[in-house]
């Protein structure tokens, strides 16, 4: 509000709302381009003007029957009306959504009737994330079985961006740009938002109530704080893609460095001049600042420790062994279920019990029904079995079929020379996409185009290889950047794991960015409360409660 405020801008209040006419002032209308909107706006200016005037700005395209409707009632009232192609919410430096939840539940419930228009709202966005990249990328989709809803979008936004192109007479890009954008279906891999995941942000959004990126944390005195976690906050920029194992290295530094700043003597009156009590001055909001950072992320880490070692490390091997199909050592791990077993007999909380079963299924490609239903038992879920069951719902097999079409499991990269820990040795699914896509390895087959690429992304030599000779400014990291991007957006939603993939393969092929986005951010729980509700009413909703010791 401070910024705004800096600009002019006195208050800020919903559309929606009841408000009271300010007839003296300009209104700034920042708005989807949507029926409801438009008639708010038009009730703000019918009968009498509650503003001098309205400046209107448009997330996305307006449809010409809804800018004629208030062009009809308001022109005279409207100073300036712009289409300004934000129709996303940029997350972090790499990351996107959508912001629409519901989509889940509108794409993948059995016989939805909003799909294809909840299809259409999403790649309207995607095209409003090109346009404000100015970038037109050629389009693959990921193969899947059931739903396709990957080509049914691949298809939308192709036709929508060569529309938003072809309209825009602004725009130099006609043809395409050195991009590709990658559809992907959240069923192409269940595992990774279902696991125990001990890198600091996944863990957090995994183990902590954080709500709108707010974690509250409480002090030594017994006094409560809350703290935004975002980009402005730079050390959780720096810790967030650790292992907790390295945070919790750096916990000693910070806590050396907090109580170096308590205990800091003052120096002598007669040793400041006044120019360095200027200076000193100056300093201080960044310096508290800077410790309020390091009270909040030391606050976090203890928090995640103490849930580690009461609870997720016991969950952490069974859930590698199952999910690698390996044990730490490179075994195979050849009974499955006893590897669960312990998981089931130990008092772990509902959901952590069925996030372990969901696991032991995906990782034999379904079980069959006799088993399932003495899981779903021991779990004690007979009421709830959609938490498991309603997976089929997404194209991931839950019950086995001796089928000859039967699901064909991705094939993963060899990254057993790659150091990891022992509890932490799961790579998503879309690392190796994304990978894959950046040295130009991705099967046609698996990975159709919707349109043609670009010759960066369809030739033989890897993208860095081309983009390195494209450059036409400096060579800094962000010059190589320039010549290509990878956009990939996962169709469900998308995990914070997932998320640090984007940043982890930029960082490792400094010639192509990779953007990350979806239709909505994910936690382990949330998506077991997206799939229970499935096909629901929504009285019948119900949610995972932990057991009380």
């Amino acid at each position: 509000m401070s910024d705004l405020m800096s600009e002019g801008i006195t208050i800020v209040e919903d559309l929606y709302k009841n408000r009271e006419p300010v007839p003296e002032m300009k209104a700034i209308y920042f708005m989807t381009p949507a029926a409801k909107c438009i008639d708010a706006f038009i009730n703000d200016f019918k009968p009498n003007p509650k503003y001098k005037a309205a400046y209107v700005f448009f997330t996305d395209y307006c449809p010409d029957d809804l800018f004629d409707k208030m062009k009809k009632n308001c022109a005279k009232h409207i100073k300036v009306c712009k289409e300004i192609n934000i129709s996303f919410l940029p997350l972090e430096a790499q990351v996107f959504s959508c912001d629409n939840a519901e989509a889940f539940k509108s794409i993948y419930t059995p016989n939805s009737q909003d799909r294809d228009h909840t299809l259409e709202m999403i790649a309207d966005q995607i095209v409003t994330l090109c346009a404000t990249l100015d970038e037109y990328p050629g389009v693959r989709y990921k193969t899947s079985q059931n739903p396709n809803c990957g080509k049914t979008l691949a298809e939308l936004v192709d036709n929508k961006l060569a529309r938003h192109y072809e309209l825009d007479e602004n725009s130099k890009k006609k043809g395409k740009t050195q991009a590709q954008l990658l559809i992907v279906d959240r069923a192409l891999d269940p595992v990774s938002p279902i696991l125990h995941e001990l890198t600091y942000q996944a863990m957090a959004y995994d183990l902590i109530p954080i709500k709108d990126n707010t974690y509250e944390y409480r002090l030594k005195d017994g006094s409560k704080k809350d703290a935004l976690l975002n980009e402005e906050d730079q050390l959780w920029v720096k810790l967030r893609h650790m292992h907790i194992a390295e945070v919790t290295e750096q916990i000693p530094k910070l806590v050396k460095e907090i109580s170096s700043s308590r205990g800091e003597k003052k120096p002598a009156e007669d040793k400041i001049s006044i120019g360095g009590l200027s200076q000193l001055m100056k300093k201080m909001p960044g310096f508290r600042k800077q410790m309020a950072q390091k009270t909040v992320h030391l606050c976090l880490a203890e928090d995640l420790m103490s849930h580690y070692q009461k609870n997720v490390e016991k969950l952490c091997k069974a859930e590698q062994d199952l999910a690698v199909g390996a044990d730490a050592e490179g075994q195979k791990v050849k009974d499955p279920m006893r590897t669960l077993l312990p998981v089931l007999l130990h008092p772990h909380d509902t959901a952590d019990k069925i996030r372990a079963v969901l696991l032991y299924i995906f990782s034999l490609n379904g079980t069959t029904a006799e088993n399932l239903n003495k899981l779903i038992q021991h779990v004690k879920i007979e009421d709830e079995k959609g938490y498991i069951l309603n997976w089929e719902h997404l194209g991931v097999p839950i019950l086995s079929t001796p089928s000859l079409f039967s699901f064909r499991k991705q094939s993963r990269r060899d990254r057993s020379d790659e150091e990891t820990y022992k509890v932490s040795r799961w790579t998503p699914v879309i690392k190796d996409i994304m990978e894959d896509a950046v040295e130009n390895k991705l099967e046609v087959r698996d990975w159709p185009y919707q349109s043609e690429c670009p010759s960066a992304w369809n030739g033989s030599r890897a993208v860095r290889v081309l983009s390195a000779r494209q450059k036409h400014k400096g060579s800094s990291p962000d010059d190589l950047r320039s010549g290509s991007r990878l956009i990939v957006f996962v169709l469900g939603g998308v995990s914070y794991s997932e998320m640090r993939c984007a940043y982890e393969v930029t960082h490792a092929n400094k010639s192509c960015e990779v953007i990350i986005g979806s239709t909505h951010i994910l936690t382990p729980r949330s998506l077991l409360e997206d799939i229970y509700n499935l096909g629901k009413e929504p009285m019948q909703s119900f949610s995972i409660e932990e057991d009380k010791p």
